[in-house]
């Protein structure tokens, strides 16, 4: 991926998965990719998280593999060591960003408000994660920041589902959305990686 542009282009829906169990990773992500999707967010919200991306990363290479929850600068280093083709952050700070961007890898950051994403703009950042999305006005939020705004493209996340998805898409300023309900977690307990596979193919089936 050479950018956050490269990214959003791959799948009309971006899966945000938590894993809890590394071995999950590998048959979740072949699920996704039969089902037509080709990048996946792998959150650090769990102990396993880098072990499963970098499972990811060397067994299951036609699907890009990112990491999401970056909050911390190491977070950025760990997941690039650990094969993390993007990062994704739920907000921004200085120290956050600067670690990002010193691996190289293309950067979705988030923002929440028009100011937040202005800074973003003024470090040349263009492609970004409107998050927590329902909660920060959906869809109709993110419509009257493309008013001022109009060079942004981003990805909302927080609260988006297979109903609200269209919504989203519809919009000129929106490049994919990113959810979870691709890979629920009772599902992942349940190694139920069919289900992920048909979840996966009405994803990749939504228009933009």
């Amino acid at each position: 991926m050479r950018t956050p542009r490269d990214v959003l282009a791959l799948s009309p829906v971006l899966p945000v998965v938590v894993l809890d169990r590394a071995e999950d990773a590998v048959p979740a992500a072949e699920a996704l990719l039969a089902g037509g999707i080709r990048a996946i967010e792998v959150t650090l919200r769990t102990p396993t998280a880098l072990d499963a991306i970098g499972r990811i990363a060397e067994r299951v290479p036609d699907i890009v593999v990112g990491a999401g929850t970056i909050t911390r600068p190491e977070h950025a280093r760990q997941a690039a060591q650990a094969g993390a083709a993007f990062l994704v952050t739920p907000g921004v700070t200085d120290a956050v960003l600067d670690a990002a961007s010193a691996t190289g890898l293309p950067l979705l950051p988030g923002a929440a408000t028009v100011s937040e994403a202005m800074r973003l703009a003024e470090r040349g950042l263009d492609t970004l994660k409107f998050f927590p999305a329902e909660a920060s006005g959906g869809a109709a939020a993110l419509a009257a920041i493309g008013g001022p705004l109009p060079d942004l493209l981003f990805c909302p996340t927080g609260g988006i589902t297979a109903e609200n998805a269209p919504r989203y898409l519809a919009l000129p300023n929106v490049g994919c959305v990113g959810g979870t309900w691709l890979t629920p977690r009772d599902t992942l307990a349940a190694r139920d990686y069919a289900r992920i596979e048909a979840l996966a193919k009405e994803a990749s089936a939504l228009e933009r």
